[in-house]
């Protein structure tokens, strides 16, 4: 190096070698934070510097049975509910089977179609309670069983949100060559292909349940189509049910698939079409003119200076992601943990302000 430039580097100047490894690093360290606010970890959790990882977390729960090992835990929990449901279900009705009127086949089976057709509130009425004791545990079936649907479709739409999180996790690796629009769009893309996908199997369904209805419970095409149409749409006018002793075991199966199938298909439309909206409100949020107006609600502690975090809070409060309440409460929590008013947080602070609560 020339003497030259030897004062240059005295007074702050940098070779351009060792600004290069500067910003790298930078950015690196950057991108780790960014990784890190992906969601509120615990306070004894701890994270590998170059893994990014937990490292403290006990192992997941390994389910004693093969097949339930690989499903997601929230799964795992409704299936346990619904085995217990229909368990208890099919025992209550079988034992109040003599106060049952209709067409019946099998004792335990026509207990389990009973309680299915209940559940998913089909109601075909080929199948009636006749006494208090049967009405009665009718309509405790029937309103747990809504409840069970219910929490099957909140559980499924909580596995979307979280291969959501998971696709995005994975894209804060690919900005290096995918920029922000390609993966929303891929994102939304995926969703559209799981709606495509839903309403597929659900045409599969009903074409498996006409072509049963025809064959094995003799109904004419147009019947067994409008039979499945009303039942798979839970609307059950009863006219045409199964009948036989075969069609219930099949509509057993037939039913829960069919109908919770199509269940799904409205929740990835409905959430397709919010995406849809919210995309655009975002897109509108990003375009838009700033005007002084903007500037003046951006400014949270009202200092006439926007810094860059009260800029992106007022974004997200406009994209409609965040609103006033959630900001009131994280400022609460700031100065909580600001034990010195100093304005930012510290060890110190952290240690202090626990200590005191």
């Amino acid at each position: 190096m020339s003497n030259h430039s030897a004062p240059l580097l005295a007074r702050g100047h940098l070779d351009p070698m060792d600004q290069d490894l500067n910003q790298n690093s930078l950015t690196s360290s950057r991108k780790r934070r960014l990784r890190r606010c992906r969601s509120a970890p615990r306070g004894d959790c701890m994270y590998n510097d170059d893994e990014d990882v937990k490292t403290d977390e006990p192992p997941p729960h390994r389910s004693i049975i093969p097949m339930f090992r690989d499903l997601n835990p929230n799964l795992r929990e409704v299936i346990l509910f619904f085995v217990l449901y229909l368990t208890t279900g099919t025992l209550c009705f079988y034992l109040v089977r003599n106060q049952i009127s209709g067409n019946k086949t099998n004792g335990v089976l026509d207990a389990v179609y009973f309680c299915v057709v209940t559940m998913t509130t089909v109601g075909y009425g080929d199948l009636v309670p006749s006494s208090s004791t049967s009405r009665l545990l009718a309509c405790a079936f029937v309103f747990s069983g809504m409840v069970l649907v219910g929490h099957l479709l909140s559980r499924a739409a909580d596995y979307l949100v979280e291969r959501q999180e998971t696709l995005l996790a994975k894209a804060f690796d690919l900005r290096k060559t995918v920029g922000p629009t390609e993966i929303l769009k891929e994102l939304h893309t995926k969703l559209r292909h799981k709606c495509y996908v839903t309403f597929l199997v659900l045409v599969v369904l009903v074409l498996v349940g006409t072509i049963f209805l025809v064959m094995f419970e003799k109904m004419p095409v147009i019947e067994a189509l409008y039979c499945v149409c009303s039942t798979v749409t839970t609307l059950g006018y009863g006219d045409r049910s199964f009948n036989s002793g075969t069609g219930r075991l099949f509509a057993v199966f037939w039913i829960l698939t069919s109908t919770i199938c199509l269940a799904q298909f409205f929740l990835y439309v409905a959430e397709l079409n919010a995406e849809t909206k919210q995309r655009e409100l975002v897109k509108w949020v990003l375009t838009r003119r700033i005007t002084n107006n903007d500037l003046e609600a951006a400014d949270l502690d009202g200092d006439g200076v926007i810094v860059a975090a009260e800029f992106i809070l007022y974004k997200l409060k406009e994209m409609g992601k965040i609103d006033e309440e959630d900001i009131d409460g994280i400022l609460q929590e700031f100065e909580q943990l600001d034990y010195d008013d100093s304005g930012t947080l510290t060890n110190s602070d952290l240690i202090l302000a626990q200590t005191t609560s």
